[in-house]
């Protein structure tokens, strides 16, 4: 029961979280590019939170088997109510120099925020699971979608607030939510959960298994397909469409709230076996090889029509490129925890994080000079080819036999 207690709580604080970090997402997205700001430009202020995610989340596996996962929790909590406070100190009359670099500086510690908390709140699920693969999953796919659903909310909030009280309302108000928050993790968690003995040093901290080094590999490719045409490619193209914010920002948090919904029934319909991996991986061939073909047909469509309404078949096809995503990735945040060592699974997991926040740099980087150059074409064509990366990396993950062989 109280390991049941102990996952609800880190969910919920977790929404909390991630509400704030997609309205934050959308307002400096909808806010800069209202103000003139280039699609690249754009991109570049989400340069240091994706940079700073990746030294977060090694960092932070490392901290949360060191001190426990709830003091991570709340550090990543404390960090983002800061990040807060400093966009909402954004002076309009600053020089444009001037604001790109506060941003950037803002957005580095939020970036830093939302990994430790993620790290944090995926290796709780490993730690309080106590009822093998079948519940382990369950838990993953639960905790999975229903945080993307919050940040899909998320979204439509940002663009809410940003037309109804502006960007520093915006911001003061969703630092007062998260300290409320912060304080009810503070009085409900033990503050032992999913201590362990830490590495000791650089290199045992990166002496992962070879099943963990293809996971982190696949996940760059994964994420950077994502982010490579979702960041700043399809919010520019929405808007240069006719869209306006609230368009814009609702149809986004739609998407990711459905594509949150599909994830957290991803274990019915993914082929399920006892020891957890026999039939899991080969599906994530599967569906990796569906997901894509995704990107390249709507890419063709694009390219070879001359239709009035672009902006229905990009929606459309984001939908079902939305749905294959959803499932990919909701297999693969359980296969890591399924190929994860339980003395340091907080560890594996910061890892494998890290490598998703890489996957996420680049693809918001493609994403901006992607747009610039050619379009949201452009963004698509690059998305297939991350995709493909990605199936060839699921190709080389061992069975659940060379699992069990190799060294925790």
């Amino acid at each position: 029961m109280s390991a049941t207690r102990n996952y609800v709580i880190v969910t919920a604080s977790y929404w909390g979280f991630t509400l704030t970090d997609g309205a934050l997402r959308m307002l400096v997205l909808l806010h800069f590019y209202s103000l003139g700001y280039t699609p690249f430009m754009l991109a570049f202020l989400f340069l240091l939170y994706e940079t700073a995610g990746i030294f977060a989340n090694l960092g932070g596996g490392w901290l949360a088997a060191r001190f426990g996962i709830p003091r991570m929790l709340m550090t990543g909590l404390t960090l983002q109510i800061l990040g807060l406070l400093l966009l909402s100190a954004l002076n309009p009359n600053w020089s444009a120099s001037l604001s790109v670099a506060w941003v950037v500086a803002a957005q580095g510690i939020a970036g830093v925020a939302k990994d430790l908390t993620k790290t944090a709140s995926k290796s709780a699920i490993k730690a309080t699971s106590e009822r093998g693969s079948g519940q382990l999953f369950r838990w993953v796919a639960w905790f999975t979608g229903s945080k993307n659903a919050m940040k899909g909310i998320g979204f439509f909030f940002g663009g809410l607030l940003l037309e109804t009280i502006g960007f520093r309302g915006a911001a003061w108000l969703m630092a007062g939510l998260l300290a409320c928050v912060l304080i009810g993790v503070a009085v409900s968690l033990p503050r032992t959960l999913g201590q362990a003995k830490a590495s000791k040093s650089f290199r045992e901290l990166f002496a992962k298994t070879r099943a963990i080094n293809l996971m982190a590999a696949a996940r760059i490719f994964l994420f950077g397909s994502r982010d490579v045409w979702f960041v700043v490619g399809l919010p520019v193209f929405l808007y240069s469409q006719g869209w306006r914010y609230m368009e814009v920002a609702g149809f986004i948090a739609s998407w990711t709230i459905g594509y949150g919904l599909v994830q957290a029934i991803a274990p019915s319909v993914i082929r399920r076996s006892g020891d957890g991996l026999s039939r899991e991986v080969p599906e994530a061939r599967l569906w990796g090889a569906v997901l894509t073909g995704s990107p390249v047909v709507l890419a063709v469509v694009l390219g070879n029509t001359h239709a009035e309404r672009l902006d229905l078949i990009v929606t459309v096809g984001l939908c079902v490129f939305g749905f294959a995503f959803a499932v990919i990735s909701s297999l693969h945040s359980y296969l890591i925890l399924a190929y994860a060592g339980s003395a340091k699974a907080a560890e594996d997991v910061g890892f494998y994080y890290a490598a998703n926040a890489g996957g996420r740099l680049m693809g918001i980087l493609l994403s901006g000079a992607l747009t610039q150059m050619g379009g949201l074409g452009a963004c698509l064509w690059g998305s297939a080819a991350m995709l493909a990366l990605c199936l060839a990396v699921t190709w080389l993950l061992p069975s659940a036999e060379t699992a069990r062989r190799a060294p925790a």
